[in-house]
């Protein structure tokens, strides 16, 4: 009787983890789900206030943009949809961009213990801390379908297009995110300066207004900032009416888009090596 037994190789090659990176992202999903379930459990887990500051803070937010916005500075609605539901459908995009950089930032330095002890694809880390802000994203979209409801706002087929825009929202913030906590990681400061630019960019971006009101010499520039061309895509997507997308700045945001998004992978990629060092 013969029997066989079979063998494993262990094969040790130069630049074969760098050769394998993108499939060892796909066979390491089960930690980009464990790590993305954690988050999630661990902000609402045996708590009322991180459910309720979900729901509060956009709300909150809406009710002061549009007082200082339709109230006080007296800017035009778009289209017939109530002045509130302009900024909220503003709100929602901007809202999952801010957190997802604010979070994705610390994702690496908060997994410290991790990155420093065991290999996986490095990336997967501020992936899934995006994934937790998608969860806030969706909670925010119930106070959205309770205003539609209040307005008696009915959103016509354009809806439809929303899952795109939300796409569009992620690769918006994706690519940024990853260059900055590839920062962050190397030098601790950007983790005070960002919340600052989180917060100068909510005025400069079209949450409280319309696009609209931007004067036509400016659009252009305007729409360099890439959560512009997000921000009017939902609105288009949510509202409806009979304006539609301003093709020429919506088309270089996505270009922004695509280059923070090559800009972000790249600078991560090349210091992601590091990064247990550093760490």
């Amino acid at each position: 009787m013969v029997q066989s037994r079979s063998t494993q190789i262990l094969l040790i090659e130069p630049g074969l983890a760098e050769k394998h990176y993108w499939h060892d992202l796909w066979r390491y999903r089960e930690l980009f789900y464990v790590l993305a379930w954690r988050d999630v459990s661990v902000r609402y887990k045996q708590t009322v206030i991180g459910l309720a500051w979900a729901l509060l803070r956009p709300f909150l937010t809406m009710v002061v943009l549009t007082v200082l916005f339709a109230k006080i500075a007296k800017l035009p609605a778009e289209g017939p949809a109530p002045y509130a539901l302009l900024v909220f459908a503003g709100l929602l995009p901007w809202q999952f961009f801010s957190t997802a950089i604010s979070e994705s930032s610390n994702s690496l330095i908060g997994n410290a213990n991790l990155i420093s002890k065991v290999y996986f694809p490095r990336l997967i880390v501020p992936c899934a801390a995006v994934v937790v802000t998608f969860v806030d994203f969706l909670i925010s979209f119930a106070i959205l379908v309770g205003l539609m409801l209040w307005y008696q706002f009915l959103p016509s087929w354009q809806i439809l297009t929303l899952p795109l825009f939300v796409l569009m929202a992620f690769l918006a913030s994706l690519g940024p995110g990853l260059w900055i906590t590839s920062l962050n990681v190397k030098y601790r400061d950007f983790r005070y300066i960002i919340p600052f630019i989180v917060q100068i960019g909510l005025y400069v971006s079209p949450v409280g207004f319309s696009s609209s009101v931007i004067p036509e010499e400016w659009r252009l520039l305007f729409s360099l900032n890439p959560v512009v061309g997000v921000i009017d895509g939902f609105r288009w997507a949510i509202l409806g009416g009979e304006t539609g997308l301003y093709m020429p700045g919506f088309l270089i945001s996505w270009g922004m888009i695509t280059f923070f998004l090559w800009l972000g992978i790249r600078r991560f990629r090349k210091m992601e090596k590091s990064f247990a060092d550093l760490i």
